[in-house]
């Protein structure tokens, strides 16, 4: 939003008045296991929300926030907050005479300035404060009112918002907002409906400390007794992203060169562990350079990045200034991604967190597919695919946003929400789904502003030319997975039959309509087929050019799915009954393998492809298995001999 004429010329003279001998009155004495970076999240967030309610009352729908300034005093040693907010703003309704923020009871207002005077402000409950002005305000009128107030933020009941804590024996004080407790230490608007176009911040603290916030230091002044610290943010943001922590800092810089300049990289690190952290934090300039290049250049290039070290298990990406519990790549990589998704670009609503946090899941795998020669990608498509399917249910979209346990759920809104984008990738192709990523951060109307999932969805029908809507209604609103039983058949050597049957792992969606990587090998061949698979049932004829001895369903883990099949199990072929016979086959207990070519080597496989067995050097024409102990049901034998390899099915009674 462009701001008015009359916004700067309002701003321009009420920083140069009074104000901060107005919040001198109120002032008072100084003394008053191992998880994914993803899951150490989602984990965090919810012991520090679960117990949460929200009223979903949305106030101060009325007016637009432009600015805020918050002027603070803290001491690290103390869980309270002193200070004020003083807030430009655009009314959006005819005949304004109130305006409602929100702020928990907890707090004490002491006074409401409107143009320097005093106003009536009430506490109506259920943490709104109605702030009356003392006229009418018509529509699209810029004006401003300050709101000085203190208090211990209350932090029972896992709010988590505003916590006092020690490091090393040092106190130290943090914030994290993030969905709903920015009402618990500083009044203002608490939803996703508005962005702040503009911050200062000024926090008063003690000699020895250093304070972490969002956008550009612009000057530490000596106070008696302390400092002040001044952070400038000039980007709109969320009010759940506005952050400070004060302890006593130590700071360095990294630097990350992309093309549109050099990102500064600025790190608050506990004295203790400073020596450690300046060796890891090096290790983000590549995720910054990979998501520049990828998506689009650092979104906040003109301030900087950061780190704040908190007393957290995981990490929360403050706007410009991540607080983090760690610096492993995997956290650092995913409090980065948010830079783009979920800051610069934020959910609409939290029923689409997964827009955040799916989003800073999957940047993190690609970090790792950006790692060639190591084996990080495929373990991290292997971890998030299997951590999905450990349930049968459960949805993409967050159904319940009165519960913040389900919206940091890190099996759905992370690791799902990840591989939702990893599998739209596969259906659009690369150039389709990179180019639609781009254009939706790059849309005039989400850009430093809010998004919901049906942003996304054009965004990638577009550059695609595909009508997404089955997918979506499927993976994102739909529950569960497929899982997929893959029969084949081959005649001759010309041709293989296969046939794809699908059954689901809930109720919610009756098909998956998927393409359908299958692997197959063969003396001579080893390709991968892509079937375009609309009913369970489907059968394809895929040409080759040998007898397939292996096939193997998704070898690269495009989907999320089960299977029946996987390597080297269930090929039926014809062959002469004289050249290797199974006696007796059904079979209790012992039976004979006896072929014409020295047998080689024999395995053992379940009907869904686990190998259970194996028989090395066998170097005979005969061999006897025994049974016995197997549980009833069907099994496969793959059986080498000097020529050529045998599929057989065998059943055990």
């Amino acid at each position: 939003m462009n701001r008015s004429y009359f916004f700067s010329l309002l701003l321009g003279i009420i920083v140069s008045t009074s104000a901060f001998a107005q919040m001198e009155q109120h002032s008072m004495s100084y003394d008053i296991s191992h998880m994914t970076a993803s899951e150490e999240c989602a984990h965090a967030k919810q012991q520090l929300y679960g117990k949460m309610e929200y009223n979903f009352s949305y106030p101060g729908q009325n007016i637009d926030v432009l600015y805020h300034r918050m002027n603070w005093y803290i001491n690290p040693s103390i869980s309270y907050i002193r200070g004020s907010v003083f807030t430009i703003f655009k009314t959006l309704a005819d005949s304004v005479g109130e305006i409602t923020f929100e702020l928990d009871t907890a707090m004490t207002v002491d006074s409401v300035l409107y143009h320097g005077q005093p106003i009536i402000f009430a506490d109506s409950g259920a943490y709104l404060l109605n702030l009356y002005l003392p006229s009418i305000l018509a529509n699209q009128t810029v004006d401003s009112v300050e709101v000085f107030y203190q208090g211990a933020p209350d932090v029972g009941g896992g709010f988590g918002s505003f916590i006092q804590s020690t490091h090393n024996g040092s106190p130290i004080i943090w914030t994290l907002s993030e969905p709903y407790g920015a009402k618990a230490w500083w009044p203002g608007e608490n939803n996703l409906s508005d962005k702040i176009d503009s911050l200062d911040v000024y926090v008063h603290t003690q000699n020895g400390q250093r304070v972490a916030s969002n956008g550009v230091l612009v000057s530490t002044i000596d106070e008696p007794g302390g400092k002040v610290f001044h952070w400038k943010h000039r980007y709109p943001i969320a009010t759940y992203l506005v952050a400070i922590a004060v302890t006593n800092y130590v700071a360095f810089t990294n630097y990350a060169p992309i093309s549109s300049g050099v990102v500064r990289v600025l790190n608050y690190i506990y004295p203790e562990d400073s020596a450690q952290v300046v060796t890891q934090t090096p290790d983000v300039i590549t995720s910054i350079q990979l998501y520049s290049r990828l998506f689009i250049d650092y979104p906040f290039i003109n301030e900087k990045y950061g780190h704040a070290q908190f007393g957290w298990g995981g990490g929360m990406e403050h706007q410009t200034m991540s607080f983090m519990g760690g610096f492993t790549h995997s956290l650092m990589a995913h409090e980065l991604a948010h830079q783009w998704f979920g800051d610069m670009v934020t959910c609409a609503s939290w029923h689409d967190i997964w827009l955040n946090e799916g989003f800073a899941t999957y940047l993190t795998g690609l970090t790792y597919e950006n790692m060639p020669g190591t084996p990080w990608w495929n373990r991290w498509k292997q971890q998030n695919s299997s951590y999905v399917m450990r349930e049968p249910a459960g949805s993409v979209y967050c159904d319940d946003t009165t519960s913040v346990n389900r919206i940091f759920n890190s099996r759905l809104s992370y690791s799902k929400g990840a591989y939702v984008l990893h599998m739209l990738r596969w259906v659009c192709g690369d150039s389709a789904f990179f180019a639609g990523i781009r254009n939706y951060l790059l849309d005039p109307n989400l850009t430093y502003g809010y998004a919901h999932t049906s942003d996304l969805k054009a965004h990638l029908e577009a550059s695609s030319g595909l009508n997404l809507t089955t997918f979506f209604n499927n993976w994102y609103y739909g529950q569960g997975y497929p899982i997929y039983q893959v029969n084949t058949y081959q005649a001759n050597a010309d041709s293989i039959s296969i046939t794809l049957n699908q059954t689901t792992s809930d109720s919610s969606v009756s098909f998956f309509e998927m393409p359908v990587p299958i692997r197959l090998k063969g003396a001579v061949l080893d390709t991968i087929v892509v079937l375009p698979n609309s009913f369970s049932g489907q059968q394809f004829s895929v040409k080759v050019n040998c007898f397939i001895d292996t096939v193997e369903f998704d070898p690269d883990i495009h989907l999320i799915a089960m299977s029946s099949v996987s390597t080297n199990v269930g090929i039926d072929r014809p062959y002469n009954q004289h050249d290797l016979k199974i006696i007796p086959n059904p079979v209790v207990g012992n039976t004979t393998i006896d072929s014409k070519e020295k047998i080689i080597n024999i395995e053992i496989y379940t009907l869904s492809g686990q190998k259970i067995q194996e028989f090395k050097s066998v170097n005979a024409n005969q061999f006897n298995i025994n049974l016995s102990n197997y549980v009833t049901g069907i099994y496969f034998l793959r059986i080498k001999t000097l020529q050529q390899v045998f599929l057989r099915k065998i059943i055990k009674e």
